[in-house]
């Protein structure tokens, strides 16, 4: 929207739906992607940014996705990486799966895509979500409703917040030259409609 594309959000949830709202994006379509009413080959570009993880028919869901684009279509998508990760917080979320930038090229390539670019994010993370998620869920040491806990895991201030935005902006700048990072919490994808 900020660069000028007319763009829309579809929120199956009306309360994800009123946030975007609140946020000032508009339109925002409270439905589900089958429910939309979207047209065949009808959109230039989609996105779905830490969706596909929580669609147990997968494929389908990709299928539907590069139905929907038009031929050269681009799609934008991340998801959740390494299955090692998985902790109580992605069952409390209704996270299906977690992936690695090999299972989701397979996943989207047998959907008719072909990758542009793939990369993981957050490459701090992997052994921090290890150590204050994962570990103690195996351990059955963290509930994932456990919301102080959850909330004080999100703090933006402090020394460890600059460092953590100090790296991840270096990080940012060595993706914006097109480079790569080699492991993170989360798998980004490009990819076009064959």
């Amino acid at each position: 929207m900020e660069a000028g594309l007319d763009c829309a959000l579809l929120e199956p949830g009306i309360d994800g739906a009123l946030a975007a709202r609140s946020r000032g994006i508009d339109p925002v379509i409270c439905a589900r992607l089958e429910d939309a009413g979207i047209a065949p080959g009808s959109i230039s570009a989609a996105g779905m940014f830490d969706v596909l993880e929580h669609i147990e028919d997968e494929a389908g869901a990709l299928r539907q996705v590069n139905a929907l684009l038009r031929p050269g279509g681009r799609f934008f998508l991340s998801v959740p990486a390494y299955a090692f990760l998985h902790s109580a917080e992605d069952v409390a979320a209704g996270h299906f799966r977690r992936y690695t930038l090999r299972t989701l090229a397979r996943a989207l390539t047998a959907s008719g895509f072909t990758l542009e670019y793939s990369t993981y994010l957050f490459a701090p993370l992997p052994p921090i979500i290890f150590l204050l998620r994962t570990l103690p869920s195996l351990l059955r040491l963290r509930r994932p409703e456990d919301e102080e806990l959850h909330a004080s895991e999100h703090v933006r201030e402090g020394i460890s917040a600059r460092m953590m935005d100090r790296l991840l902006d270096a990080e940012a700048r060595r993706i914006e030259l097109g480079g790569t990072i080699p492991f993170g919490t989360s798998c980004f994808v490009v990819c076009t409609k064959d």
